[in-house]
């Protein structure tokens, strides 16, 4: 059964006046002429040798990219392109085997011949579609749902059909941004299970810090319990004083024991705030519970959440311990 597969015309559709031409096309020339390559690993070995500098995300992305457009997009395949600078998308069939011309278009030798069939305004097309060819990968494969819809678009239809696009529109959408949240939230996870256990008392330090308080880190040696103090005025005198204890340790929950330990080194007055990246038990939580003292109990996925919450008052030792990009998102 033919598939359908969207071809990136170059960044930001450079490519496009090529590609209307007739032509698919993708890079790494250096990689040279792979009209004989049968395995993915021979496209590997080239790939090194050719790129020696990549790293092994970069070249294993790069050398699959190779092999699927030489392997797998066959004639009479569908194929999508994309024109940003005119929101339009062209659509078409694989008409010529894979071929290694250095001539045909400057620094993207392998190339596919197309008949170009047609023309779709992105604005046409459902959100579901628009998010699935959204994404930047070079090759990839559409679905049939996205490719009905890329063939159907701009046929009328029925006032009640409009109705249910544009709400099935707003899920769609709805539900991008809760999946790209859940990503960037089990990202931010990983960034910080790969801190130190020193940058990590640092980082919590620099939560506190941006949330209004004067925050320092206890020195290393024995910190008798407490790994981060904090409070308004940062000597201790105003209150609320907060005494933090970080546990950096994976796969391993905090049991009752190291909360009572913790709550030893609280006086009276003084908030207990535990950190633990991996978690905590349930008799710790029970404890922490009915502790005399107040005390806080932060998981890595509270803790992912106040950094995120609180990101753009980080000072800059803050930052420079977990860099984040702000990502903007329409408000409707």
């Amino acid at each position: 059964m033919p598939n359908a597969w969207m071809i990136r015309a170059g960044e930001r559709g450079q490519l496009i006046e090529n590609f209307a031409k007739g032509y698919v096309a993708i890079g790494w020339n250096a990689v040279g002429d792979l009209s004989e390559v049968k395995s993915i690993d021979e496209v590997r070995q080239r790939y090194s040798k050719a790129y020696p500098n990549d790293s092994k995300a970069v070249a294993a992305i790069g050398a699959a990219t190779l092999f699927k457009f030489r392997n797998s997009v066959k004639v009479g395949d569908s194929v999508v392109t994309y024109d940003p600078s005119e929101r339009e998308y062209s659509v078409g069939k694989i008409t010529g085997e894979y071929v290694f011309d250095t001539n045909l278009i400057p620094n993207y030798a392998h190339s596919h011949k197309v008949n170009w069939e047609r023309q779709v305004s992105r604005d046409a097309l459902k959100a579901a579609s628009k998010n699935s060819l959204g994404s930047l990968v070079t090759l990839f494969v559409v679905n049939d749902d996205v490719l009905a819809d890329l063939l159907n678009a701009g046929r009328a239809a029925p006032e009640i059909v409009n109705q249910e696009i544009q709400v099935a529109e707003k899920e769609a959408i709805q539900q991008l941004k809760t999946d790209i949240e859940g990503k960037a939230h089990e990202l931010i996870k990983d960034k910080l299970l790969k801190l130190s256990d020193r940058d990590m008392e640092e980082l919590v330090a620099a939560v506190l810090r941006a949330m209004g308080f004067k925050a320092r880190v206890s020195p290393l040696g024995p910190d008798r319990g407490v790994d981060v103090f904090a409070s308004p005025d940062g000597l201790g005198f105003q209150e609320p004083r907060i005494k933090a204890e970080v546990k950096h340790r994976p796969g391993e929950k905090i049991g009752a024991q190291q909360i009572r330990s913790f709550l030893g080194a609280l006086r009276p007055g003084d908030k207990g705030l535990f950190v633990s990246t991996g978690g905590f038990a349930k008799d710790a939580r029970y404890e922490a519970d009915r502790a005399n003292n107040p005390i806080t109990l932060l998981g890595l996925d509270e803790l992912a959440e106040l950094v995120v919450e609180h990101y753009a008052n980080f000072d800059s030792e803050g930052q420079a311990l977990l860099p984040l990009v702000r990502i903007y998102w329409p408000n409707e």
